[in-house]
């Protein structure tokens, strides 16, 4: 996995890139209660705002970690958003994408280096 300094995690699946958020940013949002994904085939650009995310505390916005085009939301994050506190790492990704340039995620952190980003 690679990881970027707004907190998300990004795997790559085939030809696609799976994005959701850290385990430390779900546990510095609290316990999350709305997510807005965005539609499938909508391209975006490298911090484009592409899904909302309200918590008890907060709501922020989760930009698209590189460019490219989404081609699948997590739906099951509509209806239930408290997924995210559970599993944020896993079963709980927003969207798989197809990015332009793959070579875009040796700029990114690995697991080591956001270890110590996040100290």
């Amino acid at each position: 996995m690679k990881f970027t300094e707004e907190h998300e995690w990004l795997r790559v699946d085939g030809d696609e890139v799976v994005v959701g958020i850290t385990a430390h940013a779900a546990e510095q949002l609290g316990d999350v209660v709305f997510i807005e994904l965005p539609d499938e085939g909508t391209t975006v650009s490298k911090d484009d705002e592409v899904v909302v995310i309200e918590s008890v505390k907060a709501a922020s916005d989760i930009l698209a970690p590189l460019d490219g085009e989404i081609t699948e939301v997590n739906e099951a994050l509509v209806d239930e958003p408290g997924k995210v506190n559970e599993d944020a790492e896993g079963e709980a990704w927003f969207f798989k994408m197809k990015i332009e340039d793959m070579s875009a995620l040796d700029d990114l952190m690995d697991e080591a280096a956001y270890k110590k980003y996040i100290g």
